[in-house]
């Protein structure tokens, strides 16, 4: 089994919730990395018989640190409409609520489409750039193959502060695997904290809510199969303690896959 579908894999309960388990393979600083926890709330969605349709919105918010261990899944379809499917999403451990998440499903038809974002044209692709060597720092960082174009993690740390925070990175499942709304869940939670970018200096993070929203459709994830995807992430402001991370994530052919926004806590 690939690393990523042992970490969130679930098992049902006869109290129709699940049980899963933390992978020491997406460990981060403290307890799991944070796109695994969001891949496995949205897997409990995904697994449920009462499913409708297939993701197009997922909010996660961590109101504690993940212990490395057992946890508890529930998740409820709250409202079914002819066409969307609105859930609710709790992880726990020990009787303590850890995580929450909304997730919208819905059934799609075909109608009028027009982008307006654009892929950035004319990079350099993927084959031709080296991967991002971060010396095992962290598990869960050696489980994405990520090759920079601009605003890689900084080596080494020495508080030259940037004028900005933008990285462009391709990136893919290490060992490959096809892309899948799960692990595009995680993808959009693999961008370094912004502030790390930008100050070049560590200080400690902690993201409070995630927001990721599915421009894709399974026929599309299923087209991109294991091929690099493209990652562009900024941050809009960094005020007393917070920042937000924004990102697009991008299909080799040009299409938007996702697109995510967060709220980072720091501390000096």
């Amino acid at each position: 089994m690939h690393p990523f579908d042992t970490a969130i894999a679930l098992s049902p309960t006869p109290h129709q919730s699940f049980t899963g388990a933390t992978s020491p393979a997406y460990a981060n600083m403290v307890g799991p990395f944070g796109g695994t926890t969001a891949a496995v709330l949205l897997n409990a969605a995904l697994r449920h018989p009462a499913r409708l349709g297939d993701p197009i919105a997922l909010t996660v918010n961590f109101a504690s640190a993940v212990a490395d261990g057992a946890f508890e899944i529930t998740a409820r379809a709250v409202r079914t409409n002819r066409s969307t499917q609105h859930w609710v999403i709790e992880l726990a451990q020990g009787g303590e609520v850890a995580a929450t998440a909304t997730a919208v499903f819905a059934q799609r038809r075909e109608t009028w489409s027009a982008p307006e974002a654009a892929m950035p044209a004319d990079l350099p692709p993927p084959g031709s750039l080296p991967r991002q060597d971060l010396g095992g720092r962290l598990a869960w960082v050696q489980r994405y193959d990520m090759r920079f174009v601009e605003g890689g993690m900084p080596e080494p740390f020495d508080g030259r502060e940037e004028s900005g925070s933008r990285s462009i990175v391709w990136t893919r499942d290490d060992p490959p695997r096809p892309l899948d709304f799960a692990s595009l869940a995680a993808l959009c939670d693999s961008f370094f904290p912004r502030i790390f970018v930008r100050r070049r200096k560590p200080v400690p993070i902690g993201t409070v809510t995630l927001s990721t929203y599915f421009h894709a459709d399974a026929a599309m994830l299923a087209a991109q199969a294991e091929r690099p995807v493209l990652g562009i992430a900024r941050a809009l402001n960094f005020r007393n303690g917070y920042f937000d991370q924004t990102a697009e994530v991008w299909g080799d052919d040009g299409r938007l896959l996702a697109s995510t926004h967060q709220m980072v806590y720091y501390r000096e």
